[in-house]
């Protein structure tokens, strides 16, 4: 596969991962190798990216991080700020990434907050983070349950996809991953869509294009809004319920917290019945959309109570402005539009059909 030229950085995928990341070592010369992990890939992951790497005289250091979406926090930030301090890491230094969204989301943030920034590495070692966290530069973590309310928008020297490390994942977060592909097909190209809807049980061979147009996909948009002032937008289709959603789940004892993509997938249903009240997009092509997300994804139960505090938590989300809350929907599949107001009588109404 042919690595992808983003804004500032640049993507590479299996056969040429270890040896461009041994290249730009040799050439970057860093004063020490931090390795970020959490406790899944540091028992999974570790070991092969370690293997290949070439540090030679460099020191590697290994820093290990919970696991799961409720550590994605400022308190951890902390302790691996301080962790960096300890072993007087300079502006020489190299942070790696080695993880999912959460690990490359945290530690893109800390590496760009680190005495004003030094250079970090993200190699994504699940779907989602390949398709989605770790390109684009958004850096960040959670304000409490709250997405993503704290970050920046800094790229990385480079991101390394080697799609082996999928063969570590439970099957649970391959689907979560699938839904940001989803949505590229829904917000960019029908026709990848309909590669994806149509894709009966998944070979890890033919996986390997589908992710890399996911990945083209997002950098094309990106590069063109790498600020989120317009087109960017547009790749948070299903996210402002989706992302409410998410919050309330992992903020409610009572509910088991949904995996990133799973609420996602709610958020694009939801949000695709709104397009057909605001947007026109037309009932066969939302019929199209239903069918192809609940193919995959199993439906949740949101009670009436539930519905009412998911909407008070969309004033939190990140493209509203003025105090009113800004969707993106759909004109028609591949044809989104940015910035629709939707009052909350058709947001209970969407959730209505989404119940049916």
């Amino acid at each position: 596969m042919e690595s992808i030229t983003t804004k500032n950085a640049i993507v590479h995928f299996n056969s040429k991962v270890y040896s461009e990341l041994n290249t730009y070592i040799k050439s970057s010369k860093p004063s020490i190798i931090f390795i970020l992990v959490d406790t899944n890939t540091h028992e999974y992951c570790l070991p092969q990216f370690l293997s290949q790497l070439e540090s030679e005289d460099i020191t590697v250091e290994v820093m290990e991080m919970p696991e799961g979406e409720d550590h994605k926090t400022i308190d951890i930030c902390t302790g691996v700020w301080e962790a960096l301090s300890e072993y007087e890491a300079d502006r020489k230094s190299l942070l790696i990434n080695l993880g999912g969204g959460v690990v490359t989301d945290l530690g893109g943030f800390v590496a760009s907050t680190y005495m004003r920034g030094i250079d970090y590495i993200n190699v994504p070692t699940t779907l989602l983070a390949m398709v989605d966290a770790s390109v684009g530069g958004k850096t960040g973590v959670d304000l409490g349950v709250l997405k993503n309310q704290i970050g920046v928008i800094n790229e990385g020297s480079m991101v390394l996809v080697d799609t082996s490390y999928l063969e570590t994942l439970p099957p649970n977060h391959m689907v979560s991953g699938y839904a940001e592909m989803l949505k590229h097909g829904l917000i960019y190209d029908k026709k990848y869509w309909k590669s994806l809807v149509n894709f009966e049980n998944m070979d890890i061979s033919e996986l390997d294009s589908l992710i890399y147009d996911s990945v083209v996909i997002k950098n094309t948009i990106v590069s063109q809004d790498i600020k989120e002032q317009g087109l960017r937008k547009t790749l948070n289709f299903g996210h402002t319920l989706g992302h409410a959603i998410e919050s309330y789940f992992l903020g409610n004892a009572d509910k088991t917290p949904l995996l990133h993509g799973e609420a996602i997938a709610i958020g694009m249903l939801l949000e695709a019945y709104l397009s057909t009240k605001v947007c026109n997009l037309p009932l066969e092509e939302f019929d199209e959309i239903k069918a192809g997300i609940l193919k995959t994804f199993s439906k949740v139960e949101i009670s009436a109570n539930d519905q009412e505090i998911i909407i008070k938590l969309l004033k939190h989300d990140k493209k509203n402005s003025h105090g009113k809350i800004k969707f993106v929907l759909l004109e028609a599949i591949g044809k989104p539009k940015i910035d629709c107001i939707v009052n909350n009588d058709l947001i209970l109404e969407a959730f209505k059909e989404y119940n049916s």
